[in-house]
């Protein structure tokens, strides 16, 4: 590659912890970070990517609303013009948070994406709705896990592995 790749890291938080997930793995990419939000995203953006990283919260079982609203506006647009690119995705849930995965994961199978590192999902165990409402602080490891994720994929964007 002649110049440095670009790393769409989008996202989207409400308390703060995809936020904080996110910007970790923007740190972990370096230069090849490009941090998005979901509210800003264009399908022109996601054209000019050469991989991604979606961050968002899992709210009610599913990808957060303004998540999924991003992912709307470009589905067509980008529809067989991204076929093959590389993502991975990081999770902030209050329990499980395998319905957002697999709701981002159905969504980029007709992009035909192709993912390269495994889901990583940060549960915090908010139940409650003053926790769930609650900004989140989120454990050392969990950002390490992020940083290294943006790293990863970014390094493997520079090499040509994807």
């Amino acid at each position: 590659m002649d110049r440095e790749p670009r790393l769409m890291i989008l996202w989207h938080s409400r308390t703060g912890a995809s936020e904080a997930l996110a910007r970790a793995a923007a740190k972990g990419a370096g230069a090849a970070a490009w941090l998005v939000g979901a509210g800003e995203a264009e399908p022109a953006m996601l054209l000019g990517a050469d991989g991604y990283l979606f961050v968002c919260p899992e709210n009610l079982g599913s990808m957060s609303g303004l998540m999924k609203e991003a992912f709307d506006r470009a589905y067509y647009p980008c529809l067989g013009r991204i076929e093959g690119r590389p993502y991975a995705t990081l999770i902030a849930a209050g329990s499980d948070g395998e319905g957002a995965q697999r709701q981002i994961d159905r969504i980029v199978t007709g992009w035909r994406l192709k993912r390269v590192a495994p889901p990583v999902i940060v549960n915090l165990g908010a139940q409650t709705p003053e926790a769930i409402a609650a900004p989140k602080t989120l454990p050392p490891a969990a950002l390490v896990q992020a940083r290294e994720t943006g790293a990863a994929l970014a390094e493997g964007l520079r090499l040509g592995l994807f």
